[in-house]
């Protein structure tokens, strides 16, 4: 049994506090990436350019010519808004969720969760103490609405997870478990800019991770068509970095959410950042699918928000 440390990392996942103690050498996601032709995606003009400093790609879109002439190319299955939050509901977002507990977590980082029990290798998914939501963040789902992208977007889980370079706070390359969380990943980004590094994945002859095979149960009804292997041998060396600037939301769906890993890096964390994930189920679990009468339950408790100043929920 792979136990987690007192800090919360377990296996090869490590922070600050476990190298040291334990005298861990961490994986140097960031040299070996550093080896691999770079791209930055552009999200005023939807498209990647040469570069591994994503300040100055953005920059560059400003210049004349725009991004010193070079013809950008397509990285279909992004979508961001840049000004997403004000200031002020990012302030109060903030204040709420500090006024919560927080929990250690894995690789430096710190998570609120609020969603039903999932137990990922067993397939099994329960209820369990998931009650809704907190009130506080009960704007922001409802300002999903307006985004097209995600009018049909149904959250039964919102994370926190906050990012500090004191703990050596990261996030290893990986693609979001495929059994049960569907196709858009959101990502709402709070009080410090920050970016994601996507790599192509290659799987394993022989073997399945993330549980990818269920992707065949519903491939056709993704709302980003994915790319075939030839298409995919083309991004072989190349690494993209997808901004995140504070205040903005980031939606991965297609290519990006099921053909290459996302990370966050250590390096790319140089102030206490904060962000909320929110994830909808696969189409098995949606009205209609085979497995709805497991999720017809938290659907409703998914509509609930509670005051978490009057009311002490567990997540």
């Amino acid at each position: 049994m792979d136990h987690p440390r007192p800090c919360g990392c377990k296996g090869r996942r490590t922070c600050l506090s476990c190298e040291a103690e334990f005298g861990i050498a961490p994986i140097d996601f960031y040299s070996t990436f550093q080896n691999n032709d770079s791209y930055v995606y552009c999200p005023r003009c939807s498209k990647i350019y040469p570069g591994w400093d994503w300040e100055k790609v953005l920059a560059e879109h400003s210049d004349t010519p725009q991004h010193g002439g070079v013809q950008g190319e397509d990285y279909p299955g992004v979508y961001i808004d840049l000004d997403f939050l004000t200031t002020t509901e990012e302030a109060e977002l903030l204040q709420g969720l500090d006024e919560l507990p927080w929990d250690v977590s894995q690789s430096g980082r710190r998570k609120q969760n609020f969603g039903p029990k999932t137990n990922f290798k067993k397939t099994r998914l329960r209820p369990a103490q998931f009650a809704g939501f907190p009130q506080l963040s009960e704007f922001v789902q409802r300002r999903f609405e307006q985004v097209p992208l995600l009018a049909t977007f149904q959250t039964i889980e919102q994370c926190s997870l906050e990012y500090c370079p004191e703990r050596g706070a990261s996030i290893d390359p990986h693609i979001d478990d495929c059994w049960i969380w569907g196709e858009r990943i959101v990502t709402v980004n709070l009080l410090s800019d920050s970016v994601l590094t996507m790599s192509p994945y290659r799987g394993e002859e022989g073997k399945t991770k993330y549980n990818l095979h269920f992707l065949e149960q519903y491939r056709e009804h993704l709302l980003g068509e994915l790319k075939d292997e030839e298409a995919l041998a083309g991004y072989e060396n190349r690494i993209v970095r997808i901004p995140m600037p504070r205040r903005s939301l980031l939606v991965l769906y297609g290519p990006p959410r099921y053909q290459w890993e996302h990370s966050v890096l250590r390096e790319d964390i140089t102030e206490r950042r904060v962000c909320l994930a929110y994830r909808e189920f696969t189409p098995m679990y949606l009205q209609g699918g085979s497995e709805f009468g497991q999720s017809e339950e938290i659907f409703e408790r998914a509509k609930q928000f509670w005051d978490h100043r009057t009311v002490k929920v567990e997540s």
